[in-house]
């Protein structure tokens, strides 16, 4: 990394645009040098659980687990609020309470719960008529206080003082149910307390009330859904670097400066000397600004053990949760280049060692919406001035030159361009000297 600030500065290019677990490249302490190519047209070209459904199953993981009272919430601010998630690449659970049947909670829902990062109960008026309701929640404070779980209360047109002492409408929805269920001969009344105890509890917790706009609340619970799971998620990177703070900050602040444009950010050097885990660093600095964002490892091997689409698919499911979408690359650049043109993305190629796997993952500038970045590792500096698709300064009139030449031929461009790339304007013009030369 030695001469990673030196070389940066000169390689930065200043155009705006118009519109876990895989081998990592470690600092080993090997000797060269990092450079870093950072522009807003460099172009050039996880696991995946099942689609987020309505029905859980024992072996499904989510990241939020919803608890709510139906008849009150399920087709205004619950189904926002679930569509929201979604929209953010969130695996969200939601229970059909309709239908429901029984007394007792079933296992595929405790199973959702357990297996879920975050649980968000809503607490509506009615919430405390339904002993399902009070049985998730009890789960879900045990959940909270054995592991860790995380939990976001929602006051729905209720207060949290209504919802500890069960008062108000929510204390009368409450008493009915309490009634209901100690004329049973069969209920056990520590199942009371136990509900009881969960709403102390949970009103307690640091949650959000709603009593204002409800699109603004979908948006700030999906923002602190989203910051939540990057602390559980971030990339992986080794502990106690030694240099890799300076390259960091130095890199962001050229990513701060520039953040309404659709930046490329290109990283290249020798194998292990420390690309990836700068690269790791840089997403996770990033991650939490982003709903959509895509960490791809290793691509130059899993591009010749699973090809082109594996990896197209990889990242269409990081971005919207679409299993398997497509079936080849033809099919794989059709879709990302027009499903996320509205979306502002994160992603990471790490270890690109062909151009065509750029374009074919990154493709062109308006695939993806205005404030986008993308992060590129290779060991070879060439890969990534191949991807450009606008020429450096000072070469446009040649470039123009060589279209004309050329008729604009694409495979003519092609070739000539394989050819220039990399080489001194002279070169260009003394090559084109003698090409006209031998005609």
């Amino acid at each position: 990394m030695a001469e990673l600030e030196a070389e940066m500065h000169h390689l930065i290019k200043k155009r705006k645009t118009n519109a876990s677990g895989n081998a990592e490249d470690v600092d080993t302490g090997a000797s060269g040098s990092m450079t870093v190519l950072t522009e807003t047209n460099f172009i050039g070209s996880g696991s995946s659980p099942t689609e987020t459904n309505n029905s859980a199953s024992t072996g499904n993981c989510y990241e939020v687990f919803l608890s709510f009272r139906g008849p009150d919430t399920r087709h205004n601010f619950t189904d926002h609020l679930y569509h929201g998630l979604l929209n953010a690449g969130i695996h969200a659970f939601r229970d059909d309470d309709e239908l429901r049947q029984g007394e007792n909670i079933k296992p595929e829902l405790l199973a959702a719960i357990r297996n879920s990062k975050i649980s968000i109960p809503i607490f509506s008026v009615n919430y405390g008529r339904s002993s399902w309701c009070l049985d998730e929640l009890v789960q879900i404070m045990e959940r909270k206080n054995n592991n860790g779980q995380i939990v976001l209360p929602i006051f729905y047109k209720v207060k949290p003082d209504e919802v500890r002492y069960q008062t108000g409408k929510f204390g009368e929805a409450f008493k009915e149910r309490e009634k209901h269920s100690l004329g049973r001969s069969s209920f056990d009344p520590a199942i009371l307390e136990k509900w009881k105890q969960a709403l102390i509890e949970v009103s307690n917790l640091k949650g959000y009330e709603a009593d204002g706009s409800e699109a603004k609340l979908v948006k700030s619970v999906v923002q602190k859904v989203l910051s939540e799971l990057k602390k559980k998620s971030e990339l992986i990177i080794s502990k106690n670097l030694v240099g890799i703070d300076s390259h960091v900050k130095n890199i962001m602040e050229l990513l701060d400066d520039k953040s309404h444009a659709l930046l490329f950010v290109g990283i290249h050097g020798m194998g292990g000397i420390g690309k990836t885990t700068l690269a790791k660093a840089i997403y996770n600095k990033l991650s939490d600004q982003f709903e959509h964002r895509s960490f791809i490892a290793d691509i130059r091997e899993s591009w010749k053990r699973n090809g082109v689409h594996y990896l197209q698919n990889q990242l269409i499911f990081d971005l919207s949760k679409h299993e398997n979408a497509v079936h080849d690359k033809d099919e794989g650049i059709n879709y990302i280049s027009s499903r996320f043109k509205d979306k502002k993305v994160l992603l990471l190629l790490d270890d690109v060692d062909d151009v065509d796997q750029v374009n074919f993952l990154a493709g062109n500038h308006d695939w993806f919406s205005l404030g986008s970045r993308i992060i590129i590792t290779a060991r070879n500096k060439k890969i990534l001035e191949l991807a450009r698709d606008f020429p450096p300064s000072g070469f446009e009139g040649l470039t123009r030159e060589v279209v004309s030449t050329t008729g604009g031929l694409p495979l003519s461009l092609e070739v000539l361009g394989s050819l220039f790339c990399g080489k001194e304007s002279k070169a260009w013009r003394d090559d084109k000297k003698v090409r006209k030369g031998s005609r």
